[in-house]
């Protein structure tokens, strides 16, 4: 994908965000497209966020490192997604998860000051809608349903995930092990060739 392509993507979303076209060279000038390579860290864990990353192309994830090194991983984040800690932006304070790339990846970099001009308020408020409603999604799903409600959630309507992550990833996202993933995916594969008989 050339750059050309990946900020003209990222003009496509700021429009479908609110944009007025009057801003677009304002904001577009101080975006930067980058093409970026698998482990890279965008941001570090405890450090103060200053960028928020349009994806054109890859997969991003933010995750916290415990004590012992273990990620536990907070989201992942695909194609024409905008990845930024909204907490950390909103509060100021040091960021508690790291931003890394898990496969190559070609994005737009915004400084997030800019989301703070009051001319961009109409982006903001949408943003912040579109993360209040997807909080609110992702806690009824992790709540309200059973693991195997998860999974087929994920594939009916994010078959995304499932093509792009692998089994422990995804396990870990919906609250299993990767050995009960595993067999979750056997017994419904076999349910579903008894259905066909």
């Amino acid at each position: 994908m050339t750059l050309v392509c990946q900020l003209e993507d990222f003009k496509r979303y700021l429009k479908q965000n609110g944009l007025d076209d009057s801003l677009m060279a304002t904001v577009t000038r101080q975006a930067k497209p980058l093409r970026l390579v698998a482990d890279e860290v965008l941001l570090h864990q405890g450090r103060r966020q200053e960028f928020a990353y349009f994806i054109s192309a890859g997969l991003l994830k933010a995750c916290h490192y415990n004590d012992k090194g273990a990620p536990l991983v907070k989201e992942y984040y695909f194609e024409q997604e905008l990845c930024f800690l909204y907490g950390s932006w909103l509060t100021g304070e040091l960021a508690q998860y790291q931003i890394e790339v898990m496969q190559e990846a070609n994005v737009v970099r915004l400084p997030l000051a800019l989301l703070d001009d009051p001319r961009l308020h109409k982006v903001k408020i949408s943003l912040l809608s579109q993360q209040l409603i997807y909080k609110e999604q992702k806690e009824a799903f992790l709540l309200l349903h059973t693991p195997e409600q998860r999974y087929l959630h994920l594939l009916e309507h994010r078959p995304i995930w499932l093509d792009r992550l692998n089994n422990q990833q995804l396990a870990y996202y919906i609250g299993i092990s990767p050995v009960s993933l595993s067999r979750l995916k056997a017994r419904l594969a076999g349910e579903s060739n008894v259905a066909v008989c």
